[in-house]
Order: C-alpha cells, then structure tokens, then sequence
C-alpha cells in the first residue's frame, strides 16, 4: 500500500500539472510509465487483496485516461485513440464507476474534435448513464453539461437546453465539500459556467454565452492558467461573432502573453478567431496589429 499511496500522489501531481499549464507530451508519457508502474504491482508476487488489487487496476485506468486526456488538450487523435481501449478495460477491472465514466467523457470530446457525432453522442451518454452519476450529483452535472454541448453540436437545440438546465440543477443539489477523487477538484461553478458558454456557442445564442464567459473568467482559481487561456480564446470568439471586432481583440491578445498556458484547444480556438478577424474587419489598424503579433507568437511557440 506505500507503492500505491506514491502512485496516488503521482497522480494527484499530474493533475496539478495538468491544471496550470495543460497537457505537454512529457506528462502524457510520464502517466503512460505510471500506468506500467501499478499493473507492475499486479505481478509483484502472489494474490493481492481485492482491495490493492482493484485501487491498482483503478490507478492503470486513472493514468491511461490521463493520457487520453494529455492527447486530447493537444488536438492529438491518434495517440488519445490508442490509449482509450485499455484505459476502459483497466476501468472495469477496477470496479470503478467513476474513473470508467472520465474516460467514456474523454472519448466524447475525443470523437467530437473529429466531427464523429454518433460516437460523441453515445460516449456522453454512456458517461451520463454511469451508476456514478446518481450516487453524485455532481458526476451528473458534469455529464449532464458535457451532453448538452454535443446535443448542440448535433443541432438538437432542445435536447442541449434540457440537459444544460439537468447540469445546473445537479449541480447545485452536489454537496461540493464532500469527498471525491482528484480529478475531480476542476469542476466548480466556473467550469460549468465555461462549459454552458460552449453549448450556447453551438446554438447561437452568443449574448448568453459570452455572459457565461464572463463568470467563468471572473471565477476561475488562479492555478487554473491552462483553461483561464482556453475560455478567455473562446471569449474572444464570442465578441467577434456579435460583431465587435475590436473589443475581441483585445480579449484575444491576452492569451498571447502565457505560451506555457496555451494548449493545441486553445491554439486551435485562436487560429478560428484569426480567420474570423480577417473575414470581418480586413485592413482595420487593430486586426492588423493583431495579426502580426499573433504571427510574431506563433513563430516562438
């Protein structure tokens, strides 16, 4: 159990990492190693209780989801679709409703960064039937939020409404003090604000969202840089798509200052609004001014 409490912490540390400045390779790989380090303890000699023998299996699940995760944040779908299948058997090993439910999420945004609806459908609602999400509220609101961005993605307005209000009401019946695993501590009022923001986005009601926005910025816990970076982009989004173009730009070139902070999300929501920019204000001193600093970034990232 002194080898799986180190684990534990290992985890806890990657998470931690994770947060401030969002997935890198290196901690992509790091979890891979860890994940071998605790099925390595499944061989280490003799029948383990069932106990060390299911936090194992929970912890091979916990890193390979990680990685998952670390590929995700990177626009990296090839590496996140090798690490899904054990990630999902390692999490039924476990006997871990919760950690199966991470991963089935992560295969959700997974298959929706590749246009792949029906799969992105299924992997969130595989997520939000999760026996999890009715012994936690707040596993349900995350689902639940997570669902109806897909359900907006799919173009079905009213299912994404229905279940982003599902989101909010779970959330606040979630006793938030209680107990849960690490990976968990990211989901606060402003992440579902954050997330809302997204499945608006995807319905057009823009106004709306960019007030989500701005509860999600004003909330945000400092350690948070990575996501601070990724919906202060999606802000910037949000501005220029109602039209105010220079005000969206100025959002925009807040990110720019924190390169650790940006991930392959975050790049990919600035190179949308770089396009948008040049669509809806062309030769304006202020997209100009823009564009050459996000070019001038771009080069020393």
């Amino acid at each position: 159990m002194d080898q799986v409490d180190d684990l534990e912490k290992a985890f806890d540390r990657l998470i931690t990492d994770d947060d401030t400045s969002g997935s890198t390779a290196r901690l992509e790989a790091e979890a891979l190693a860890f994940s071998k380090q605790a099925l390595a303890l499944q061989h280490s000699g003799g029948m383990l209780p069932e106990r060390v023998r299911s936090r194992l299996y929970y912890l091979a699940a916990a890193f390979t989801g990680f990685a998952v995760w670390a590929a995700v944040d990177r626009c990296r779908p090839e590496p996140a679709r090798r690490h899904v299948e054990r990630a999902l058997t390692f999490a039924r090993l476990s006997g871990s409703a919760e950690v199966e439910l991470r991963i089935w999420s992560h295969l959700s945004i997974l298959a929706g960064q590749g246009g792949n609806d029906n799969e992105a459908m299924a992997a969130a609602q595989m997520a939000r039937s999760s026996p999890a999400c009715r012994r936690d509220p707040l596993l349900a609101s995350l689902t639940s939020a997570r669902l109806a961005s897909v359900h907006a993605g799919a173009g079905n307005g009213r299912a994404g409404r229905r279940a982003l209000d599902g989101a909010h009401a779970a959330f606040h019946r979630a006793d938030r003090a209680a107990h849960r695993e690490s990976w968990m501590a990211f989901y606060d009022a402003a992440e579902l604000h954050g997330l809302s923001a997204l499945t608006l986005t995807k319905l057009g009601e823009h106004e709306e969202a960019e007030a989500h926005l701005h509860q999600t910025l004003g909330l945000l816990r400092p350690e948070y840089r990575r996501n601070r970076s990724y919906y202060t982009a999606h802000l910037a989004l949000t501005q220029l798509r109602q039209g105010d173009a220079e005000t969206a730009c100025g959002t925009a070139l807040r990110v720019l200052p924190d390169r650790t902070a940006v991930t392959g999300r975050t790049h990919q929501a600035l190179r949308k609004f770089d396009h948008g920019l040049a669509r809806v204000a062309p030769g304006a001193r202020f997209a100009t001014d823009w564009t050459d600093r996000f070019h001038d970034w771009k080069g020393r990232v």
